[in-house]
């Protein structure tokens, strides 16, 4: 997870590609197993040759464990997940919990629920509130009280979260209840039948048509690996994106606009705007700064539409502008009268 809640509801089709189970959630007492390892496993990755021997558990819950100094190699303890095996290497895991693994446990909070049937659920959440367990949020985060809400989202991968936001990003999220829901949810996002829309409140003032469509790809900036970037495909890894950005005010101090994603990179609102001059406010990571009362990244997931994956019915939600963003628009003069 990135800096700053590291994940956007822009990611959708990024978690798509990691809906493997997660770790075992609690392990009551330590284990230890011991394996020899064989010709077969002969100058393979010690996590794969691992995760081959002990099918039971995930190769993201084996390398915890190495991280953890719960393995140990010839008699030594050892942590390095890529060290290539030889045969007859013995290694004897401690398989105890860790932080990952009991992160994946119930916490009852206050949700907004906007939305609830057999299949899904619909839930605003809220700017500061972490979606997914990562290192520094192992607990309090989204994921812990959707599974201390509903049975079925705790039986569910990742409980049922199929795209998230940036901790300090605002507004609507689609969760599934059943793995069919999910399965058909995580397609649809894919396929770009799930329409999202943000508001978003940037620095400098607009200049030039009220409308553009960023098309530029996006990668892992190669100068910061904490960072996203807009990247060159024939030099660096990264993957198309667009955002269509609608204005709908502006001042001298800066611009207020609607932000319509058609395919879901990692920040991807939040680095479009910066490459085209209109950083968010207070999006320190790319290069925003606090203003006009704002102290977290002025973006707010608004708007949800899709057609139901289960029934066809056409569903929309709209979630109302926060207070916070409200009293920016205000100080910079910029009025709001809903989506």
């Amino acid at each position: 997870m990135l800096p700053g809640g590291a994940m956007e509801g822009s990611e959708a089709e990024d978690l798509s590609e990691e809906l493997a189970e997660d770790a075992p959630a609690s392990l009551a007492e330590p284990e230890f197993r011991t394996i020899d390892l064989g010709v077969a496993q002969h100058g393979e990755r010690l996590d794969r040759a691992l995760a081959a021997t002990v099918p039971e558990f995930s190769r993201s819950y084996l390398q915890q464990l190495l991280a953890h100094g719960a393995v140990s190699l010839n008699g030594r303890p050892f942590s390095k997940a890529a060290h290539r095996i030889k045969a007859g290497d013995r290694v004897v895991l401690e398989m105890r919990p860790t932080l990952e693994s009991q992160a994946f446990r119930p916490e009852a909070m206050d949700l907004d629920i906007v939305y609830e049937d057999a299949h899904l659920l619909v839930v605003h959440k809220p700017a500061g509130l972490v979606v997914h367990p990562a290192p520094g949020n192992w607990s309090g985060t989204l994921l812990n009280g959707l599974m201390a809400h509903d049975p079925l989202c705790a039986q569910m991968p990742r409980a049922g979260i199929v795209h998230r936001l940036d901790k300090d990003t605002s507004g609507l999220m689609v969760v599934a209840r059943t793995r069919a829901t999910m399965d058909a949810l995580v397609r649809m996002i894919a396929q770009r039948e799930v329409r999202r829309q943000y508001l978003a409140l940037a620095h400098h003032p607009w200049q030039g048509r009220e409308s553009l469509s960023i098309d530029k790809p996006i990668g892992r900036d190669p100068r910061n690996r904490l960072r996203m970037a807009v990247v060159d495909l024939a030099v660096h890894a990264g993957k198309t994106a667009r955002t269509d950005v609608d204005l709908l005010g502006r001042s001298d101090q800066g611009c207020w606009v609607r932000c319509t994603l058609h395919t879901g990179r990692t920040h991807q609102i939040r680095v479009h705007m910066a490459s085209v001059g209109h950083p968010l406010v207070a999006d320190a990571l790319y290069g925003g700064a606090p203003a006009a009362g704002l102290q977290r990244q002025a973006l707010h997931a608004f708007r949800l539409a899709f057609a139901h994956p289960i029934t066809g019915a056409a569903l929309e939600f709209l979630a109302p502008l926060p207070q916070d963003m409200r009293h920016a628009l205000a100080v910079w003069g910029l009025g709001y009268n809903g989506p």
